[in-house]
């Protein structure tokens, strides 16, 4: 018998830089999708300025992974989550976010938005939706 596959579902809670995790959570999401795993991404709390366009790093020292986030959909991560309430509360919209997308095969490689903003309510929902759940 075929084994189920799972819902994978990545927590990005915390600002791009200052620590490691949301470079290893990309990593994590690109190996497990490399792997056929069904992976989607939230972004709450400063989690959210992971995907702000236009970053700059060269005050941190630390090399700007934000580019890595448009290959995404080349591993078909096309649900990223973003919680409307974290966005607002750090003075951020959709606009400040880069335009991530993915081409979907059945509409003739129409190319779509992967970014979807949500509810708080919204996203507690979709999280008690996945089979696993990561944090970071």
């Amino acid at each position: 018998m075929a084994e189920q596959i799972k819902n994978f579902l990545y927590l990005n809670r915390r600002a791009p830089y200052g620590t490691i995790y949301a470079w290893e959570s990309l990593e994590v999401v690109l190996i497990g999708a490399a792997f056929d795993q069904k992976v989607s991404l939230a972004f709450l709390d400063d989690g959210v300025f992971q995907i702000v366009k236009g970053q700059d790093t060269k005050g941190v020292e630390m090399k700007n992974f934000s580019p890595t986030y448009s290959a995404l959909g080349d591993y078909d991560v096309n649900q990223l989550y973003v919680e409307r309430e974290s966005l607002e509360e750090r003075g951020l919209s959709i606009d400040d976010l880069m335009h991530l997308t993915w081409e979907d095969e059945d509409e003739d490689w129409a190319e779509k938005d992967s970014i979807r903003v949500v509810s708080r309510a919204e996203l507690a929902r979709i999280i008690e939706q996945q089979d696993v759940v990561f944090s970071f």
